[in-house]
């Protein structure tokens, strides 16, 4: 059974920052691409960040320069450093994988096959 669990969330003052970890279990992600997205209450969920297997990343343009994904193959899991956090950035945040490589940037949400239950991030200002 996949599993994939987050940890890190929490509550942080504007301008602060978090490390937001996903544990993934029940087959090898070496392969997949890995990504973050976060929904806020009465939106849709939207694209954060996303890595390759290679390692190559992207990110949305709201986060572009504050925030870092990055995996470790080895241990199957995906950190994504968030700095210099904004109120705008209170969410659930979900880490998510792929079945397979076939989509080269995925960056909706109903191209990825496995998600974690999420974690709570709240901004105050």
């Amino acid at each position: 059974q996949v599993q994939l669990v987050e940890s890190g969330g929490g509550l942080v003052q504007a301008g602060g920052s978090l490390r937001l970890s996903c544990a993934a279990s029940g087959r090898t992600f070496t392969s997949a691409r890995m990504g973050w997205f976060r929904q806020a209450p009465g939106k849709e969920r939207e694209f954060v960040a996303l890595s390759r297997s290679g390692g190559t990343t992207y990110y949305s343009d709201s986060v572009k320069g504050r925030f870092t994904i990055s995996r470790d193959n080895a241990k199957n899991t995906v950190l994504l450093q968030m700095n210099s956090l904004k109120p705008e950035g209170t969410a659930v945040y979900y880490c998510a994988a792929t079945a397979t490589n076939n989509i080269i940037t995925p960056r909706r949400a109903e191209e990825y096959a496995y998600w974690g239950q999420g974690t709570q991030v709240t901004v105050s200002s």
